[in-house]
């Protein structure tokens, strides 16, 4: 299977997502942010950052860059999209996912581990856990303070659509502990936690990112077997 992994003006962590997705034996494919096309990738991942610098709003540039195009329509046909830290951010501002990611509360950076339960177990990017599995994953952003009206929020607790959740301590004063919320369809996931920096105990806090990368290699075999 082969991943696609999108790299903009000012993301980091794009070399770890190819790790991540090499490290489930798959095919990592660079994407570059003008690139008008996918190359035929399976999944796409939306890595973190400050792509553009984060000027204006964070994501609010990159939404506009030429890949996202392709990515908006590989997204509605069902592709397997996941956005991380930033990738989140772009994925709402591009309209893929509801809501808006603001600053933190306090106003304060935060860099730790992060405890996170896992709600929903049926997207494609989160099959190989367990319902209620609680994960460690590392956090770092200055804007993870997912924020939307009340009837977003009762719409996605109704459809099941928040897919993580802080445990233990809000890091960021997200509504409901939201950490992690997917498309109507489960295809799309955006998530501020950093499943990438969490593929192996020996360089992260654990191995438990690797489920989602794996999660959607399942995914991608039972459409391919279907």
């Amino acid at each position: 299977m082969r991943i696609g992994v999108i790299t903009f003006p000012g993301s980091l962590d794009d070399g770890d997502v190819v790790r991540a997705v090499r490290r489930c034996e798959a095919e990592a494919v660079p994407l570059w942010h003008g690139d008008a096309e996918l190359h035929g990738v399976d999944a796409v991942v939306v890595p973190g950052g400050f792509s553009y610098g984060d000027y204006l709003r964070c994501g609010a540039i990159a939404r506009f860059a030429p890949v996202m195009g392709p990515v908006l329509e590989a997204a509605a046909g069902g592709m397997p999209v996941l956005g991380i830290c930033n990738g989140f951010q772009i994925l709402c501002e591009a309209g893929l996912l509801p809501g808006a990611l603001t600053r933190n509360a306090g106003l304060h950076y935060v860099c730790r581990d992060q405890w996170l339960r896992v709600e929903n177990t049926r997207t494609a990017w989160s099959t190989r856990y367990e319902p209620g599995a609680e994960i460690l994953v590392p956090i770092k952003h200055g804007e993870g303070n997912y924020q939307a009206d009340k009837e977003t929020i009762a719409a996605l607790e109704a459809e099941n659509r928040i897919v993580f959740r802080y445990i233990e301590e809000n890091p960021n004063g997200s509504r409901a502990d939201i950490a992690g919320i997917c498309s109507a369809n489960g295809r799309v996931l955006g998530l501020m936690p950093h499943p990438e920096h969490a593929i192996d105990p020996l360089t992260g806090p654990s191995d438990d990112g690797l489920g989602m990368f794996y999660s959607a290699l399942d995914s991608l075999v039972k459409v391919t077997n279907e």
